[in-house]
């Protein structure tokens, strides 16, 4: 029970980040550079997926859902770069 209740409070963080998301796309144009920078959001997508997932299966075994957890941890260790490298472009290309 504890490991299910862990992955709902991550659950809940991650739902949070993709409102957060959905609220700063809503005040830019369709075509801004964040929105392009943003593009689909896959990593964001399957981390709320993982944790459905996870939840359940830490009913089941609470190894198993920790393990989806940490899967979802070592998705995010990568470094995501889109927003930083379209802000980027767009400051080399913008006034002076």
């Amino acid at each position: 029970m504890p490991t299910a209740a862990y992955g709902l409070v991550l659950l809940l963080a991650a739902v949070a980040y993709w409102i957060l998301m959905r609220v700063l796309l809503a005040c830019q144009p369709p075509q801004s550079q964040l929105a392009a920078a943003v593009g689909r959001d896959f990593k964001g997508t399957v981390s709320l997926a993982f944790y459905v997932v996870g939840i359940p299966l830490a009913l089941v075994n609470s190894w198993l859902g920790l393990a989806v957890f940490v899967l979802v941890a070592l998705i995010w260790l990568v470094p995501d770069r889109r927003i930083e490298s379209r802000l980027g472009e767009g400051a080399a290309n913008g006034p002076k």
